[in-house]
Formats: C-alpha cells, sequence, structure tokens
C-alpha cells in the first residue's frame, strides 16, 4: 500500500484480517460500509492492488475469474485448498511446489518468476453424507457470518468470517 495510511485503508485492513476465507473486494466494501465505515468501492479497489503488489494479500479466481483476496500471513506467500460449494479455505502445505518453482528459475535463467496453483475440491461440511438411521435427518451447515446481512445479493458462496 502507498505510504500514507488513512482511516478506510485502515479500516480495510481490519475488515481484511476478520475474514478467514477469500472475499472479493465487492463484498470487503459491502461488509466494510455494514459495519459504518465511509469507503468507496474505488478505494477498496485501489488499496487491494496496492496490497496485491506490496505482498499482503493472497489471490485468487473464482469459477468466473473474479479475484478473491486473503490476507497473506507472515511468514509469506502460501496456496490454499478452496471449497467449490460453499468458498471455505485452508492453507495447504506447498514447500514441494515452492522448490520446484525455485528450481525452475534457476535452471531457466528466468528472473522475477511468479506461479498461481489454485486447488478446490469440496469440503467435509459440504459432502453429502448418508446418515446412520439412529442419527435421523442430517443437519449441515456453518455458523452464520456476523457480516452475513451485509453481503452484495447474488452471492451464492458462504465465506467465514470472525466475529
Amino acid at each position: 500500500m502507498t505510504n500514507r495510511t488513512t482511516r478506510q485503508r485502515a479500516a480495510l485492513l481490519e475488515g481484511l484480517a476478520g475474514c478467514q476465507d477469500f472475499v472479493s473486494a465487492q463484498e470487503l466494501h459491502a461488509l466494510l460500509t455494514a459495519n459504518g465505515t465511509r469507503i468507496g468501492l474505488t478505494t477498496v479497489y485501489r488499496a487491494l492492488r496496492d496490497l496485491e503488489a506490496s505482498g499482503g494479500v493472497d489471490v485468487i479466481r473464482d469459477d468466473s475469474g473474479e479475484r478473491l483476496y486473503r490476507q497473506r500471513p507472515d511468514d509469506g506467500h502460501q496456496h490454499y485448498l478452496v471449497c467449490r460449494a460453499c468458498g471455505h479455505s485452508r492453507p495447504v502445505d506447498s514447500e514441494v511446489v515452492e522448490e520446484w518453482a525455485d528450481r525452475i528459475t534457476a535452471t531457466t535463467g528466468f528472473a522475477a518468476v511468479e506461479h498461481t496453483v489454485e486447488l478446490s475440491g469440496i469440503c467435509t461440511d459440504c459432502q453429502p453424507r448418508r446418515p446412520h438411521p439412529a442419527e435421523g435427518p442430517v443437519k449441515r451447515g456453518l455458523p452464520p457470518c456476523p457480516w452475513e446481512s451485509a453481503r452484495p445479493a447474488g452471492r451464492d458462496r458462504t465465506r467465514s468470517c470472525v466475529s
């Protein structure tokens, strides 16, 4: 991000830190404004672009090609396994991928090599399961996101946010 930290950018960083999973710029904007932060959508896009350039966020694309953001942990770049049904994400061990990328960089003479590895599947909570007859009907689902009411209409993926 730029050297100038504004009230809006500080709120954006706090809001992004509160999301456990990837979030779109529009979702983040809706979440922030629902919590009373006055911030424009253009400011959200600009701040996320700055964070991406500085290595402050990890970015993936969803099925429609929309960019989704997640605050990058202090220990650096990670790869994630993302549920195609609910959007839940979890970091995965990717040491082998990083070693491979370093090897390719060293052997080809290329510089500033970047890579993208996207893994997706269906998480345990979203997988259909047959209940044992003694268990009764299956009850699934995650607890509602505290920002759920701020989610823009039309988004069918559930994202987890911490309170």
